[in-house]
C-alpha cells in the first residue's frame, strides 16, 4: 500500500526573511518595486539593488491575486514568490476571492518549480488593511484546499509578524 504524505501546516512568529526554506512569499505591490512592511524587509534582506534590478528586467508588474517568482539572492530561501494582495474596501469588491487567489497561485507556482517548502506572511493585513481574522481564515482554508490530496509540498508555514496574527492563524488551523 502506498503511503500518502500529508503537507505539514504550521505557524511561526518571527522574521520571514530568516527562514531557510525553498521559498518565501512576498506581499508585493503591483509594480513589484519594493515598499514598506514585509515587502521592504524582503527587498532589503535579499539585496534591494539586485532584487529590484531582476524584477524590473523580468516583469512589468503583477495583477492583484497573481504571483511571480524570483531568485532569493542573499536570503536563505532559494526563491521569493511575489504576490499582490487586495486592498480592503469593506469586503464587497471581491477581496476574499483575490486574497484566496494569492495563496493558491503562489502554491501553484511553487509546485510548478518543484519547491517543497514555502512560507507565507499574513498577506494584505498591513497597510492594505485586510481584517486579520478574516485574512487568517482565508489563508488557512485556501492552503488546506490546495494541498489536500497532493504530496507535492512537504511544509507550508504561516510566518506571522506579531503574536496576534500568529494566534489567529493557529486558531484557524485548529478549526
Amino acid at each position: 500500500m502506498r503511503r500518502i504524505n500529508a503537507t505539514r501546516l504550521d505557524v511561526v512568529e518571527g522574521d520571514i526573511t530568516a527562514l531557510d526554506l525553498d521559498a518565501i512569499v512576498n506581499a508585493a505591490n503591483p509594480q513589484l518595486a519594493g515598499g514598506g512592511g514585509v515587502d521592504g524587509a524582503i527587498h532589503r534582506a535579499a539585496g534591494a539593488g539586485e532584487l529590484l534590478a531582476y524584477m524590473r528586467a523580468t516583469y512589468t508588474g503583477c495583477p492583484t491575486g497573481g504571483a511571480v517568482i524570483s531568485p532569493g539572492f542573499k536570503l536563505k530561501a532559494r526563491y521569493i514568490i511575489h504576490t499582490v494582495g487586495p486592498v480592503w474596501r469593506g469586503g464587497t469588491a471581491g477581496e476574499p476571492a483575490l486574497l484566496a487567489s494569492c495563496y493558491a497561485t503562489s502554491l501553484d507556482l511553487a509546485v510548478r518549480h518543484g519547491l517543497r517548502t514555502i512560507a507565507f506572511p499574513a498577506i494584505s493585513t498591513g497597510v492594505y488593511g485586510y481584517p486579520k481574522d478574516l485574512a487568517a481564515d482565508i489563508a488557512v482554508r485556501t492552503v488546506r484546499d490546495v494541498v489536500q490530496g497532493t504530496d507535492a509540498l512537504d511544509a507550508v508555514i504561516f510566518c506571522c509578524f506579531g503574536a496576534d496574527s500568529a494566534a489567529l492563524h493557529r486558531a484557524a488551523l485548529s478549526a
